[in-house]
């Protein structure tokens, strides 16, 4: 895209039209996500049209609950497309306003539900809260999952969570909270093919089975291995401790016989 310079803007001008801090904005030329188009001899960052597109898609990419590590990588990559950025930022805000008005209907048929005795099956009370587990995963994870497994296995998934029961959603939901339990417990052992090691795999593979149609081998193995590549995954699963993702990856693999 071409610019002609037209409007500038000092660290306080722009902070104040993005409704950002002067000081996010020096941090972001400090970590060299957003430089200025230029500093004067005073020693003031002047901001360029370039610069307000620039901070335009972080903001998007933030709103979307990207990491500032990653958006630097996108944005610094010589193929990225500024306009493709637009199109995908709007296809997922487009998602999760759908994510916001399914659980707005399912509240206010819950209200109703309560007030006036108006009929609500106990699957609707929790189909906001399916939908938007969906649409966060698509968000997230959706590009390198159909890319690794498929649109249509992935469109399967999601129908078969969007099946699930009140108490399948319920047993799914506290199985992943005791996944993380078993991977801070597991991982203290330090070995993947410890005894608490295989029951954190075995867990994980029964949380699966919630979501996919057909559990594979193959597949489990292939999930493993994207948890590490991935580092939103990552991200994820080293919540629970510190180098988390590699050891349930390991235990999964020592699980499967492929480690």
């Amino acid at each position: 895209m071409e610019y002609t310079v037209n409007q500038e803007y000092t660290v306080n001008q722009l902070a104040k039209i993005a409704g950002v801090s002067a000081r996010t904005l020096r941090y972001y030329d400090q970590i060299g996500l957003l430089k200025p188009a230029r500093v004067t001899e005073a020693g003031y960052r002047i901001y360029g049209p370039r610069e307000v597109d620039r901070l335009q898609q972080i903001l998007f990419y933030r709103e979307l609950g990207v990491r500032l590590e990653t958006i630097r990588e996108i944005v610094a990559d010589p193929g990225f497309d500024e306009l493709d950025a637009l199109r995908e930022h709007y296809r997922l805000l487009v998602q999760q306003r759908a994510r916001l008005d399914k659980l707005i209907a399912t509240l206010a048929k819950t209200i109703r539900h309560r007030e006036e005795g108006a009929p609500m099956r106990d699957e609707e009370k929790f189909q906001g809260f399916k939908q938007k587990l969906i649409q966060e995963n698509d968000a997230k994870y959706g590009e390198e999952a159909r890319k690794r497994f498929g649109d249509q296995s992935v469109d399967a998934s999601n129908a078969k969570l969007m099946g699930l029961s009140q108490q399948e959603f319920e047993a799914m939901t506290a199985l992943s909270e005791e996944i993380m339990a078993l991977l801070k417990e597991a991982h203290a052992s330090g070995d993947p093919a410890s005894p608490p090691a295989r029951k954190l795999a075995e867990k994980h593979k029964e949380w699966l089975t919630y979501m996919w149609p057909e559990y594979s081998e193959e597949a489990h193995a292939h999930l493993a291995e994207m948890y590490v590549a991935d580092e939103r995954f990552t991200a994820y699963y080293d919540q629970a401790v510190e180098g988390g993702t590699e050891f349930l990856r390991d235990a999964i693999l020592s699980y499967l016989g492929r480690g």
